[in-house]
């Protein structure tokens, strides 16, 4: 998978910009069932668990809405999509599942207001190439007290960039935090990254 390649290899956000350009019109069919990804599944399972239906929910990276599209949209569940490619998002918009479209950088302070979220998700954005833990302060700025969190990050990556630092230090802000180690692609995936695992990180804001 060269474009999967290429996604670990970013270095700013510039060049994700460019990658996810190019990779829109093709990630749900060339990458997301070519390699039987199951990460975005898993995040909605689990916000579908732990979450009870916590709305209005923010979705960050959300690309092309595969964890969305894995939501049972009911009880007045509201989602908003967050993402620094405006051609995911148009992609995601496409599937009728968000009532707003956010184009943001994740690395720098996000154009949302103070205690806005009932829920917060992701997948496939904590990742190589992609960003550390550092966003973690301003998602939980525009998360609600109690706000439950679905955060896949790639095992790797959150062994090498300090993400388990980054938790003992949040200690106070959150709650009955969990990490639950899962594989991000199914029995049909192939290449060097078939294997690779996530955690998912799940907890609530304090």
């Amino acid at each position: 998978m060269t474009d999967l390649k290429n996604a670990y290899g970013l270095n700013a956000p510039e060049d994700s910009k460019r990658l996810y350009a190019d990779w829109a019109g093709t990630y749900d069919e060339g990458f997301a069932q070519a390699m039987d990804y199951r990460l975005a599944r898993l995040v909605a399972f689990i916000y579908a668990e732990a979450g009870a239906g916590a709305s209005p929910l923010l979705d960050v990276g959300a690309g092309t809405g595969l964890v969305a599209q894995n939501i049972p949209i009911k009880n007045g569940i509201e989602l908003d999509a967050l993402d620094l490619s405006a051609e995911m998002l148009e992609a995601a918009a496409r599937k009728g599942l968000y009532r707003k479209l956010v184009e943001a950088d994740l690395t720098r302070p996000l154009p949302l207001a103070d205690n806005t979220y009932g829920a917060i998700v992701s997948a496939g954005t904590f990742t190589h190439g992609h960003v550390g833990p550092e966003p973690l302060d301003e998602l939980l700025r525009v998360a609600r007290k109690g706000a439950v969190f679905v955060l896949a990050i790639n095992d790797k990556h959150f062994e090498g960039h300090g993400f388990a630092a980054k938790f003992d230090a949040l200690a106070p802000r959150i709650e009955d935090a969990e990490f639950r180690k899962v594989r991000i692609y199914g029995e049909a995936a192939t290449g060097d990254h078939k294997d690779d695992e996530a955690q998912i990180a799940v907890f609530r804001k304090a």
